[in-house]
């Protein structure tokens, strides 16, 4: 390859794009705000000038995506949940079209997410390692031996969607007691203010205020940050059991709030896994920070360390 690849970020929130090399540093990084109430090709069109000004008139030889889902994979038609203008949309074949000549690879921004964190972040050197995103929702990835693990349809590590209490609050998925239910960023604001939670009148109603109100000592904002980490904490019990894992790296938003998530979350499962093998589980916080969107999309087309591309 040329020295780098394109890396694509797309959110609910932001957009982002970045030249990656091979050692996962970035280059030429630039975002912008997600536009809301705007059209398909008005949306394209803003994700498009940035790319122009990431790659400034070179071709990249691959184009990595990361995007939330679902999307049909590998056609790389998305839906994303917070993005309404994009139904079905074929962003991977608008990229083919702008870029004819490079590989192009979209999936799941939880998936790249988790194979960034194994090739360059808290997972190197783990054999069998679920990345976790807490953040609006909460997703995961699998890389098991060295390869990125899509399953059957690009869902495989799904990890949002583990039933941790089968009476519990109802799941945009229409199940009920999903992790993502109870964990996801808007469920413990929600469940905060059910329980008379109030953020201070300089801040919004939102995860950001809540992690603030729980470093400040606030019970119940604190109450709602340890529900949602015994929750994960349960989940990951259940499947490091099936995986047999040996690591798993927690980012997102909502993992900014570190120890009182994460201590939680480390409680629950020691608590649930109580077989010898899953005992030696290490649950670390993701070390890509904001950068790991990106990273992991240049993941998804950077050449493996085992030859040929995840």
């Amino acid at each position: 390859m040329n020295g780098w690849v394109l890396a694509i970020d797309v959110g609910g929130t932001k957009l982002a794009a970045a030249r990656v090399r091979g050692d996962g540093s970035l280059d030429r990084r630039r975002q912008r705000p997600t536009r809301s109430g705007v059209t398909a090709d008005e949306l394209w069109a803003d994700l498009l000038a940035l790319v122009d000004d990431v790659t400034d008139g070179d071709a990249p030889p691959a184009v990595g995506v990361g995007c939330g889902g679902p999307m049909q994979w590998p056609e790389g038609l998305v839906s994303p949940l917070n993005i309404a203008a994009w139904r079905g949309y074929p962003l991977r074949q608008r990229l083919k079209d702008r870029f004819a000549t490079a590989d192009v690879v979209v999936h799941n921004d939880a998936v790249a997410m988790a194979l960034g964190e194994h090739r360059f972040g808290a997972g190197r050197d783990s054999a069998a390692f679920l990345g976790v995103v807490v953040s609006t929702g909460v997703g995961g990835g699998l890389v098991i031996d060295g390869r990125l693990v899509s399953g059957r349809t690009g869902n495989a590590g799904h990890f949002g969607h583990v039933v941790v209490d089968a009476a519990g609050p109802p799941c945009r998925c229409g199940g009920n007691g999903c992790v993502e239910a109870i964990a996801r960023g808007p469920a413990l604001v929600t469940w905060a203010l059910e329980q008379g939670w109030q953020p201070r009148d300089d801040e919004d109603v939102d995860g950001r205020a809540l992690v603030a109100a729980a470093r400040r000592g606030d019970d119940v904002a604190l109450a709602s940050l340890t529900r949602g980490g015994h929750a994960l904490g349960v989940a990951l019990a259940s499947v490091a059991a099936v995986m047999d894992l040996d690591t798993v790296a927690i980012g997102g938003g909502v993992a900014n709030a570190g120890e009182l998530l994460l201590g939680p979350v480390q409680a629950a499962y020691h608590r649930h896994a109580r077989l010898d093998f899953t005992r030696g589980c290490r649950i670390v916080p993701a070390a890509l920070g904001d950068d790991a969107g990106l990273v992991g999309a240049a993941a998804l087309v950077l050449p493996s360390p085992r030859g040929g591309a995840d």
